[in-house]
């Protein structure tokens, strides 16, 4: 049995990860505005920049608590969630507080960059002067977006 779980380990490391282009595969119909590669990227670097200095909120029920009290950041959620009614509402509740929001393909990739081994399907950055600059990239691609109708 101990055996078992170094050989497993190995495999999971050998699986190769999914290119953005085979992550578009498994989007849900409402992953609009979906962000780039290259903004994905941008948003994947902030947010394991915040998780260092603890300014994210992660999770539907956090996420959604610290938007009806008004916080402010990005919002970004994961593409690939099913059943989509477990966040659908996120999106209205940014658009309702005029917050950025964008879609990344990815559920694991989120909760990796959020330091934890499991997947999570919607953080929100929170601005810091650790980070200003990434922060404030990411703020104006992510307001750049089009809106869905």
């Amino acid at each position: 049995m101990a055996r078992e779980k170094p050989e497993a380990a190995a495999e999971a490391e050998a699986t190769p990860e999914l290119s953005y282009r085979e992550q578009l595969e498994f989007l849900n119909p409402i992953a609009q505005p979906l962000a780039s590669r290259k903004l994905t990227r941008k948003l994947l670097k902030c947010i394991r920049k915040a998780t260092k200095h603890k300014q994210i909120r992660r999770g539907v029920k956090e996420v959604q608590k610290f938007i009806n009290k008004g916080e402010k950041g990005i919002t970004v959620l994961a593409g690939d969630t099913l059943p989509i009614d477990v966040y659908c509402h996120i999106p209205i509740m940014c658009e309702d507080r005029s917050l950025p929001y964008a879609y990344v393909p990815s559920k694991t990739d989120l909760g990796t960059a959020a330091g934890s081994k499991r997947p999570t399907c919607v953080i929100m950055i929170k601005p810091h002067e650790e980070y200003q600059e990434t922060y404030d990239e990411c703020l104006e691609e992510v307001s750049a977006l089009p809106l869905p109708l």
